[in-house]
C-alpha cells in the first residue's frame, strides 16, 4: 500500500471503502493480462457494491484470458480532499494502480444526479475530464446504463457510449481494444472501428444542429460508415449469472445475495422507462436459479436471498421457485426478499411463504390516487384491488405500510390528486380497524419525471407553481396520527428531469457545475442547486425549456438518434391511449401490442446462436417477442 494511502486512511470515515481485499475479489497479473479495465461506479462504495450489473461485468471481464477488471467507486468528501492534500490520484481497489494505467475505463450511469462524481473522478485521476483533450496516451472512457439511452448531456465528456445489455457488447469491444493495442492503432481509428459494432455509440462522430428557438433540428452522422441511428444491444438468454460475488467488508444498501431471475417486463405501464427499454422479458430456467442460489450461499455466506426483477411475481413459475429454495434452506431460515411485487392477493402469499421472523413493512405503489389517472398510466389496478390487497395484508400480521405515488402525471387535475387523500384515508381506517394503534402508515409522493423512450417522452414535468397546489392539497388532507408524509425535494426532481431530457448543450453546465463544487447531488446534505441554476443561467440555458416544455409530436429528441427497441409509433399510439385512458395490453397474456421488438428479438436471438438453443429442459429460453410491420418501421424512420 502507498504510504500516503496508510497515512490518510485513520483520517476519514468508513476507511473500509478503500481498501479492496475483500472476499472473492480477484487480483489478475496485470502483465500477463494486455487489457486492463476499471469498472467505476459514480457513487459512495456501498451504494456501488450492491449493483448487480457492476458485479456482472466484474465477472465476465475477468473470466477473459486477454483481460482483467478492477474496480473503482467515488471518494466521499473527506477521502476526497485527504487525497487532493496527499498528491494522491484515484486508484483501483484490487491492485492500487493509478486510473491512468488502465486501458479503459467504465462508468456506469444509471442516475442523472452522478454525472458531477464522474467529473470528479476523472480529475481525482489526473484524467482530462473533456474527451476532445485527451490523447491516445489515455484511457478509453466508456460509459453504460440506462441514462445512456440520452447520453447527449454527457457527450463532452466520454468517448463512446455501450446502449443496451452490456455482457457481449463488452467482450467485443474489449477483443477490439486488445487488436488496436497490439498494432499500435490510434485513438481516432479504434473509435472509428468501434462504431462499427451494434449498440456502440461515438458522440464525436455526431454533428448537432439546433433551430432559431432552441429546439434540436438536426442529429446525423459526420462520416458515412456510421449508422443514422444506433440500435440498444439485447441479450436474447441472459447469460450465465455471478455465482461467486465480492462479499464486501462494509453493510452495503442491499447486503444479500441477489440473482436476477429474468430481465424485462410486458406490463406496460406508460410512465415507467425500465419496462419499455428493458424489453423483450427473458426468464432464467427454474434449475438454472437454484443452481445460482446453491452456488451463492456457498461462496457467500449470505443469510439473506434477494430474486431481483421488475416484477417478481411476473416470473412463470414464482410460487414454485419460492417454496423449492424455502424446502433447501428451510433450516438456515434463509430471508428471502422479493423486490417487486404487485398489489394483489398473489403477492401477500408470496411475501408470507418468504417471511421469516417478526413482520416488518409492506409496500404498496398504486402511483395515483383515481381509476382515472391509473387508466392513463396503466397501471392496472382498481381501487378493490389495492384495499383488498392491504386488507389482507394487514389480517397476515403486517402493520407498517408505505405507499408510493406520484404528482404532475400527464393529464392530472387537482381532483385527482385529491383522490390519493381519500384512497390514503381509506386505507389508514381500514388498518386501524384491523391492526389498531400498531399501525404506521408512510405515505410517499414523487414528482414525475417524463422519461426519454416512454409514452410520456414529449411531456413537461409540471411547473413548480402547479406542483405547490398540489402538494397543498396533500398536506392539509393527511394530517392524521400514525401517518406520515413525506416528500422528494422538488429541486432534485427538476434537475433530474433538466438531465434525463437535455442535449449536448447541457455539458457545459454540468462542468461548471461541477467546478464551481457540486458532487455527490443525489444527497441532500450535499446537493447544491443554486450552483446548478447558476451554471445553466451562465450558459444561456433556460430550466424550463428542458424540464417544463411540451415537446412538439414532430420535434427532433435529442435522443431521436438512439434506437432503444421500443418504435416512436408504438409511443406516439401508446401517448393517445393514455389520453383516452385506455388500457395497456400485456403481450405475454394478450395479443402482440406491436412495440417494436421483433426486429430485436430475432438478431439478438441468431447472435446468440447456439448459446440460444442449448438451454436444458423446461428452460428453454423465454423470449417474448413483438410484431411490427416494415411499413410502421419505415414511416417511423423517415
Amino acid at each position: 500500500m502507498d504510504a500516503r494511502l496508510a497515512r490518510i486512511l485513520p483520517t476519514v470515515s468508513k476507511p473500509g471503502r478503500y481498501t479492496g481485499g475483500e472476499w472473492n475479489s480477484i487480483v489478475k497479473d496485470w502483465s500477463g493480462s494486455p487489457i486492463r479495465v476499471a469498472l467505476a461506479y459514480p457513487e459512495v462504495y456501498e451504494i456501488g457494491m450492491s449493483n448487480l450489473g457492476l458485479s456482472i461485468l466484474y465477472d465476465l471481464v475477468n473470466q477473459l484470458d486477454f483481460a482483467l477488471a478492477e474496480r473503482v467507486f467515488a471518494p466521499w468528501p473527506d477521502m476526497q480532499q485527504a487525497m487532493r492534500g496527499a498528491g494522491l490520484t484515484l486508484y483501483s481497489l484490487e491492485s492500487k494502480r493509478p486510473l491512468g494505467e488502465f486501458d479503459v475505463i467504465g462508468f456506469s450511469l444509471g442516475y442523472e444526479l452522478t454525472y458531477t462524481n464522474v467529473l470528479n473522478m476523472l480529475d481525482l485521476a489526473g484524467i482530462p475530464v473533456l474527451a476532445a483533450q485527451r490523447d491516445a496516451s489515455r484511457p478509453l472512457i466508456i460509459g453504460g446504463g440506462t441514462c445512456c439511452l440520452n447520453p447527449e448531456p454527457m457527450a463532452d465528456f466520454f468517448d463512446l457510449f455501450v446502449l443496451g445489455d452490456g455482457e457481449e457488447v463488452l467482450i467485443e469491444l474489449l477483443r477490439l481494444c486488445r487488436q488496436a493495442k497490439a498494432a499500435g492503432t490510434g485513438r481516432e481509428v479504434l473509435l472509428e472501428q468501434a462504431a462499427q459494432i451494434p449498440g456502440i455509440y461515438v458522440p464525436r462522430f455526431y454533428n448537432v444542429s439546433y433551430a432559431a428557438d432552441g429546439r434540436v433540428s438536426r442529429i446525423e452522422p459526420s462520416r458515412p460508415e456510421v449508422s443514422d441511428r444506433i440500435r440498444r444491444r439485447v441479450c436474447a438468454v441472459l447469460p450465465p449469472h455471478v455465482t461467486r460475488p465480492i462479499v464486501p467488508f462494509l453493510e452495503t444498501v442491499h447486503d444479500r445475495a441477489a440473482v436476477e431471475i429474468q430481465r424485462g417486463c410486458t406490463r406496460g405501464c406508460r410512465f415507467c422507462q425500465a419496462g419499455n427499454v428493458y424489453r423483450p422479458l427473458r426468464e432464467r430456467p427454474l434449475e438454472e436459479v437454484l443452481d445460482i442460489v446453491d452456488q451463492l450461499l456457498r461462496n457467500t455466506g449470505h443469510e439473506q436471498l434477494s430474486l431481483i426483477s421488475l416484477s417478481s411475481t411476473d416470473y412463470g413459475r414464482i410460487e414454485e421457485l419460492v417454496r423449492a429454495i424455502r424446502e433447501r434452506y428451510g433450516d438456515r431460515r434463509l430471508n428471502i426478499s422479493l423486490p417487486s411485487l404487485r398489489i394483489d392477493g398473489f403477492s401477500v402469499r408470496l411475501a408470507e411463504m418468504v417471511q421469516t421472523g417478526r413482520k416488518s413493512g409492506f409496500t404498496f405503489a398504486p402511483e395515483a390516487g383515481s381509476q382515472r389517472m391509473r387508466d392513463v398510466i396503466a397501471k392496472g389496478l382498481t381501487e378493490e384491488d389495492i384495499l383488498g390487497t392491504a386488507r389482507q395484508v394487514m389480517q397476515s400480521g403486517w402493520s407498517h405500510l408505505k405507499l408510493y405515488f406520484m404528482v404532475g402525471l400527464p393529464e392530472e387535475t387537482e381532483e385527482d390528486v385529491q383522490e390519493i387523500v381519500f384512497l390514503a384515508r381509506k386505507i389508514w381506517r381500514l388498518g386501524r380497524q384491523l391492526v389498531g394503534g400498531r399501525l404506521r402508515m408512510n405515505v410517499s409522493v414523487a414528482t414525475f419525471i417524463p422519461k426519454p423512450h416512454t409514452p410520456f417522452q414529449w411531456s413537461g414535468q409540471i411547473r413548480p407553481e402547479g406542483l405547490e397546489v398540489k402538494q397543498s392539497i396533500l398536506r392539509d388532507g393527511l394530517r392524521q396520527q400514525g401517518l406520515h408524509l413525506a416528500w422528494h425535494d422538488p429541486q432534485v426532481s427538476l434537475l433530474e428531469a433538466v438531465m434525463s431530457r437535455g442535449d449536448r448543450r447541457l455539458g457545459a453546465a454540468v462542468l461548471q457545475a461541477w467546478r464551481s463544487g457540486c458532487i455527490f447531488d443525489g444527497w441532500s446534505e450535499h446537493f447544491k442547486p443554486e450552483l446548478w441554476w447558476q451554471a445553466m443561467q451562465d450558459n444561456g440555458l433556460d430550466v424550463s425549456f428542458y424540464a417544463h416544455r411540451e415537446r412538439a409530436d414532430n420535434e427532433v429528441l435529442p435522443w431521436s438518434h438512439i434506437d432503444a427497441g421500443v418504435t416512436t409509433a408504438y409511443l406516439r399510439l401508446e401517448r393517445e391511449a393514455a389520453h383516452l385512458g385506455a388500457p395497456a395490453t400485456d403481450c405475454r397474456h394478450e395479443t402482440c401490442n406491436t412495440c417494436g421488438f421483433q426486429r430485436i428479438s430475432a438478431e439478438c436471438l441468431a447472435r446468440a446462436g447456439e448459446r440460444a438453443r442449448g438451454r436444458p429442459g423446461d428452460g428453454s429460453p423465454a423470449v417474448t417477442t413483438c410484431d411490427e410491420s416494415r411499413e410502421e418501421e419505415t414511416n417511423e424512420r423517415s
